[in-house]
């Protein structure tokens, strides 16, 4: 586990956006740079995400991992609940930071890690996976193999993986990147058939300018 108060350094790679490469940390370090609770994904609570890990069946004892979590108080819901074994994965070292420094002296309880998801080389098995708007990003078909790679890495068969991602109604790009748009049946063509359906629902997000983004969400177990 980092030491209390420090994350460690990001490891990033070059993504293509449009006519230029964007380095993932330096993008989405500037844009929590600005101030989490300004952000479109910013909320106050994380209820969707708490409620579709009760559908799906993962409890507090079990091993979970928040990719792409950088300052979301889904970490804050799970010490509350009594979670005890918490990886939170982010590219975004600022991100991270701030989580930290919220939490206090419970955030010495969750297992910080400053890194390109993709660039990831899981070192341990989690009974939960969650992304709250990260796969989306993932336009290119060589990056979502390569996310594929690692949540199977990650995960074992009675692992759960839970998605919040932008519907076909949702937004066609965020925070100045574009985004690929899933409904239920297309995040299952994703994960293949090594992965069950388990519970699914739509939400719609109400961002601090008033907006609104519709998500998909979905969990699904690996059954191989």
């Amino acid at each position: 586990m980092a030491e209390p108060g420090r994350v460690p350094r990001t490891e990033s790679r070059l993504v293509e956006s449009g006519a230029a490469a964007t380095d993932w940390a330096e993008h989405w370090d500037g844009a929590y740079a600005h101030g989490d609770s300004t952000r479109s994904w910013y909320q106050q609570q994380a209820v969707t995400s708490l409620r579709m890990l009760e559908r799906a069946g993962v409890h507090p004892g079990d091993a979970l991992v928040d990719v792409g979590g950088g300052a979301s108080v889904f970490v804050d819901g799970l010490l509350e609940s009594g979670w005890t074994d918490i990886t939170v994965l982010d590219v975004s070292r600022i991100g991270l930071q701030v989580a930290r420094d919220r939490l206090g002296a419970a955030g010495g309880r969750v297992h910080w890690l400053a890194q390109d998801l993709l660039s990831w080389h899981p070192g341990r098995t989690y009974a939960a996976w969650h992304d709250r708007a990260v796969l989306h990003f993932f336009t290119a078909a060589a990056d979502r193999e390569r996310y594929r790679s690692v949540l199977d890495s990650a995960t074992t068969a009675g692992s759960v993986a839970i998605f919040g991602v932008f519907s076909p109604d949702g937004p066609p790009s965020c925070s100045g990147l574009p985004v690929r748009r899933y409904g239920v049946e297309d995040l299952g063509g994703f994960l293949g058939p090594t992965w069950t359906l388990l519970a699914a629902e739509g939400e719609v997000h109400h961002t601090p300018a008033g907006k609104t983004q519709d998500f998909t969400w979905a969990a699904f177990r690996r059954t191989a």
